[in-house]
C-alpha cells in the first residue's frame, strides 16, 4: 500500500463523485490489487485473498456504484490483512 493510494482512498471516502477509471486503477493498483483485460471489462483481483474481486467497465466516466464498492473491497482488504497479523 503506497501513501498515494492512502490519501486516493480517503478522498474517496469524502466524495464518491466525479472520478475516473484512471483513479480507479492507481487505487486498485495501490493497495496491491491486479488488473487483468477481459472481453468489454477488466478484472480487479487481491493476490493473497482471491475472494476480493471485481470488475470495471472500460470507461472513462464510472458511476458513483464503482467508486462506493472500490472503498469497501479496500476496507475488506485492510481487515483481512489486519487479522492476519
Amino acid at each position: 500500500m503506497t501513501a498515494k493510494a492512502e490519501k486516493l482512498l480517503e478522498l474517496m471516502r469524502n466524495s464518491r463523485s466525479n472520478w475516473k477509471r484512471s483513479d480507479l486503477d492507481k487505487l486498485y493498483e495501490g493497495f496491491g490489487f491486479v488488473i487483468s483485460h477481459g472481453g468489454s471489462h477488466d478484472i480487479i483481483k487481491h493476490p493473497d485473498f482471491p475472494i476480493l474481486r471485481t470488475t470495471l467497465p472500460r470507461h472513462h466516466e464510472l458511476a458513483r456504484g464503482y467508486v462506493e464498492y472500490a472503498v469497501k473491497l479496500v476496507d475488506k482488504l485492510l481487515e483481512l490483512q489486519q487479522g492476519k497479523k
